[in-house]
């Protein structure tokens, strides 16, 4: 619910959460890229060695990605220390 506070402790839960997400998150899909196109992933936007295509659809999957995995892992950690 919007605008409902929380302590400290829920603060830093959520940060942890969100960001141990964040990273597992990360390795997943550079794993899953790697496998995919048999390459590493775009390293540096201004390579000009990647096709603009490929360095977009790499920025828009990590974002998403990460993004997601931080709000699922967050309301998991609120859910779980709800039910505590």
């Amino acid at each position: 619910m919007p605008g409902k506070a929380g302590g400290k402790g829920s603060k830093a839960v959520n940060a942890l959460a969100g960001g141990a997400a964040a990273y597992v998150a990360r390795k997943v899909i550079v794993f899953a890229w790697t496998k995919v196109t048999g390459r590493q992933p775009p390293d540096k936007a201004e390579d000009r060695e990647v096709a603009i295509g490929e360095d977009i659809a790499w920025a828009v999957l990590v974002g998403a990605g990460v993004a997601a995995a931080r709000v699922l892992a967050t309301r998991f950690a609120n859910s779980r220390r709800g039910s505590a």
